[in-house]
């Protein structure tokens, strides 16, 4: 009775955990012979689980092969799990942590909680690379599973934020009599985005158990599953043992197929690592050749005990490599000395497959792989050569695979152009890689979400992959833009005053122009206190000043173009004085443009408005006319008397708008013509302004044949 009490005690405080990973379910279902396999492990992997009573079971990722499995592949996994997990066997334990966090469903409970069912074996899963979230609710295949009721999704993290992101790990934490154990996931994340997160501080965080009457925190049993790259010739697309917590006991390591049951300690860290590898054959290659396992974890206390279980409904496959140059009865020149060679290592293999599967109720086709490096031979046809298996082996299409030797002969090598065939070692070939090898410099997009655009698109069919990256890296762009416009709005006004500065210093003569302006405006402000140029910005006043420049110009320039042109011949002359006759025509148009659109926003009354543009215009044409007069000299005024009265008196109609107070202005000699047909035409400044329509057509036919008179001699 003792030893029974002991045994009942010892089973009510173990943690029983089978431990599997890399399911693959679906793969190859679309041939005839081998796409059965994956199910088919997957039901012995269920059924060890009954059978040795476990209580619960826990997978490591990669449940399924597709990120888009087919309904055939969804309706066969459902069926498994149904079979096995429904049921009316106790559960053992009890989930003790906040169940809400741990699963981020719609239900928020473990599924054997659920009144609606009855569970006997739960099943603790996270996602792998091959069925990880995606689309817009960022849902996986688990997440179907999960709403069935029939699987526990945990892991699944949201990369929030901006860089590299960062998460938290909280876990699910499970009692069984006095034995704790702390369930930590880890779904699968690009391994270089997950290495520089780890090397990030901060970025990952471990969440630990508090400390409760009769259990402290380092009485929990802390399980970490993961699913990434663990062996890489890059680490920066790997993770790396020493980046995990050392106060971790027990790490299953998912995504490497190799089978690596054992648990293997690493120095320094004072945990274990169990790799059981994958159920299924995905890749031909070395490493999935060994034995298929899958690991029996009994817990108690801080003590585990492991249990490697065999798995034998896996179909056999045999893995070899031969060198032809090593053979002694191959020649170089013969062909069907290669082909006699290779037939004979084929059956050699296909016998062994058959010895070691004589107990075996059902016989399985096996699959048989040669690497061949055919370094100073010639090469044969793989599918010409398979054709005599068919029926015999399940590959008869891709026995061989051909391969030279590197030139420095180096092993790792040989490793590598094997790694290539593997369908997880091509999804890893991204885009990062090959701007790095061809230099390019991506300037649009991101490097980085350009990859994971690329390989949703490809590996989950998501079509709106490239759209959902644009749309993203524009709306990053806009939020950068508009935290910044303001200070970029004061640096380019900024900008725009000192270049007006500087054109003014440059510039001395359109400078005292607009000074001249501001007081002459300032002047007839006060006079008229109608106010009206004090609402008008600095912008406005220079624009005014442009535009009612050319007018005042080419209107009152006509009794002084002697002055102006003494430097230069008669001739030149002349020709400025027809462009001054050209660009009034368009100045006109634009000043008016001009004022139409200051009235309507202004509020401004048509009168004061062209009484201040009035004002503004005669005070410009002064200034010209004064500064035009002291650049010139007394001698050439004298020589041009004679001309300057003719001008004066062909465009009398042009001449002296805007010039009421020219004459007592004038200082030169030559100015007493000018100033006497100033008086004639004695005019406020307000009324010539407010000339119809009709005088404006006058003044242009007036031009007009002043342009075509031919010039003096």
């Amino acid at each position: 009775m003792f030893n029974k009490g002991n045994i009942r005690e010892e089973i009510s405080n173990t943690l029983r955990i089978l431990v599997a990973t890399d399911c693959h379910l679906g793969y190859m279902e679309k041939d005839e012979i081998r796409r059965h396999d994956s199910f088919q492990a997957f039901e012995e992997i269920c059924s060890i689980a009954v059978q040795k009573k476990v209580d619960f079971l826990l997978l490591g990722g990669d449940l399924f092969h597709e990120n888009k499995p087919s309904r055939t592949t969804l309706v066969k996994a459902i069926e498994i799990l149904r079979r096995h997990c429904l049921n009316d066997r106790p559960i053992q334990f009890q989930v003790v942590s906040d169940q809400t966090v741990n699963f981020p469903n719609t239900f928020g409970h473990v599924n054997y909680e659920d009144p609606h069912f009855n569970v006997g074996l739960p099943v603790f899963s996270i996602h792998g690379n091959h069925d990880d979230p995606a689309g817009v609710d960022n849902l996986s295949a688990v997440d179907i599973l999960s709403a069935c009721n029939l699987v526990n999704y945990f892991g699944k993290m949201v990369l929030g934020g901006s860089g590299v992101g960062q998460i938290t790990l909280y876990p699910i934490l499970i009692r069984k009599g006095s034995t704790a154990v702390a369930l930590y996931g880890l779904g699968n994340i690009r391994d270089e985005r997950l290495n520089r997160m780890f090397q990030t501080p901060h970025a990952v965080q471990w969440m630990r158990p508090e400390a409760q009457e009769g259990c402290q925190v380092s009485d929990w049993f802390n399980i970490l599953v993961l699913h990434q790259n663990r062996v890489k010739t890059n680490p920066k697309n790997a993770i790396n043992e020493h980046f995990l917590p050392r106060f971790l006991d027990f790490i299953v390591w998912g995504h490497e197929h190799e089978c690596l049951v054992d648990p293997q300690e690493v120095p320094g860290m004072g945990f274990h690592i169990t790799q059981p590898g994958s159920s299924v054959a995905t890749s031909l290659i070395d490493g999935e050749s060994k034995p298929k396992h899958v690991l029996l974890l009994e817990i108690k206390g801080n003590q585990y005990r492991p249990t490697k279980i065999p798995l034998t409904s896996v179909r056999p496959f045999e893995y070899t490599e031969v060198v032809l140059k090593d053979e002694p009865d191959i020649d170089s020149n013969d062909q069907n000395s290669i082909l006699e060679h290779l037939d004979k290592v084929v059956r050699n293999l296909i016998e062994k497959t058959s010895k070691k599967s004589v107990n075996r109720s059902e016989l399985k086709l096996p699959l048989i792989r040669i690497k061949v490096d055919y370094s100073g031979f010639m090469t044969i046809n793989p599918q010409r050569f398979g054709q005599k298996y068919v029926g015999k082996v399940a590959n008869p299409q891709d026995i061989l695979i051909f391969s030279k030797a590197s030139r420095k002969g180096r092993t790792e090598s040989k490793i590598d152009d094997s790694e290539r065939l593997r369908p997880e070692e091509l999804n890893q070939q991204n885009i990062e890689a090959l701007v790095a090898e061809n230099n390019l410099k991506m300037e649009i997009l991101p490097v980085n979400d350009l990859d994971v655009a690329l390989h949703n698109f490809v590996s989950k069919d998501e079509k709106m992959a490239f759209y959902s990256c644009v749309l993203y890296n524009l709306e990053e762009t806009r939020n950068k833009i508009a935290k910044d416009s303001d200070t970029l709005k004061f640096e380019e006004e900024d900008l725009i005053l000192k270049e007006r500065v500087k054109e003014r210093s440059t510039n001395p003569k359109d400078g005292a122009q607009l000074s001249s302006g501001f007081q002459s405006s300032e002047d007839f402000r006060n006079k008229s206190g109608a106010g009206v140029g004090s609402a008008v910005s600095f912008s406005d006043d220079e624009d005014t000043a442009q535009l009612s420049g050319p007018k005042s110009t080419a209107r009152g320039r006509k009794g002084s173009s002697s002055l102006s042109g003494a430097a230069s011949e008669l001739g030149k002359g002349k020709t400025s004085t027809r462009g001054r006759g050209r660009g009034r025509g368009r100045g006109r148009a634009s000043g008016n443009l001009k004022q139409t659109t200051l009235d309507a926003t202004l509020g401004f009354r048509p009168s004061q408005r062209s009484a201040s543009v009035a004002a503004t215009a005669a005070v410009h044409s002064i200034a010209d006319d004064e500064a035009n007069l002291d650049s010139a000299s007394s001698e050439d005024a004298g020589r041009f008397e004679v001309d300057e009265v003719e001008d004066s008196s062909e465009s009398e109609g042009v001449q002296g708008k805007g010039r009421k107070r020219a004459a007592p202005r004038g200082r030169g000699r030559g100015s007493s013509q000018s100033s006497k047909r100033g008086r004639k035409s004695e005019k406020s400044a307000l009324q010539r302004m407010l000339m119809s329509k009709d005088d404006d057509d006058d003044d242009d036919d007036d031009v007009a044949r002043r342009l075509n008179k031919p010039q003096p001699r």
